[in-house]
């Protein structure tokens, strides 16, 4: 009996307090001045830095389409573009209406990027760990994925793969694999 009364009174003191809340609520939106947004959140500039700010830029990068090839959709980084930072925006894969229109991403779920660079023109990818057990025409994909994508960076001598440091041979559509793979390499996965 008297866990039941204990178990009654918690379940009566849960009823009450659901109708409770600490926000009050109205009917419609009210305005709040200016001047009383606190932290300088509507300012200009990055609050707490000496008139620090920044501007994005749109950025291709490269997903498969719904037929299957490579297509460039745009992603939001910000300017200048560095390798590292479009990549990134990369590895989220299509964004949810890419998703709905039959976008995909052959890039693995766990992909991760230590570090990409590009110097005088060629791009690193340094990765955490090498493309096994994929199928070739997955890793193909892949690759056009990443060097499509530092091509328009500004990767133009091509991109090379490295796994902590050492760098990969990397397969291609056409020819035996290579180091270095280049955006001509890929063409064939663009959608014509």
């Amino acid at each position: 009996m008297r866990r039941l009364t204990s178990i009654a009174a918690v379940t009566g003191a849960a009823l009450a307090l659901a109708g409770c809340t600490l926000v009050p609520t109205t009917k419609k939106p009210s305005a709040i001045a200016p001047h009383a947004v606190p932290l300088g959140l509507l300012g200009h500039t990055i609050p707490g830095t000496n008139n620090g700010h920044v501007v994005f830029i749109t950025q291709p990068v490269y997903i498969v389409d719904a037929t299957g090839h490579l297509s460039a959709s745009s992603r939001i980084v910000p300017r200048p573009p560095t390798l590292l930072s479009v990549l990134r925006e990369l590895a989220l894969g299509p964004t949810a209406i890419e998703t709905e229109g039959g976008y995909t991403s052959d890039l693995p779920a766990d992909l991760t990027i230590l570090q990409a660079v590009i110097v005088h023109h060629l791009g690193y990818i340094d990765l955490a760990q090498p493309f096994t057990g994929l199928r070739r025409h997955r890793i193909e994909m892949i690759m056009g994925q990443l060097t499509l994508t530092a091509f328009a960076v500004g990767a133009t001598s091509g991109v090379k793969i490295l796994v902590n440091g050492t760098p990969l041979r990397v397969p291609r559509p056409t020819g035996p694999p290579v180091v270095i793979a280049t955006a001509r390499d890929y063409q064939s996965l663009l959608n014509a």
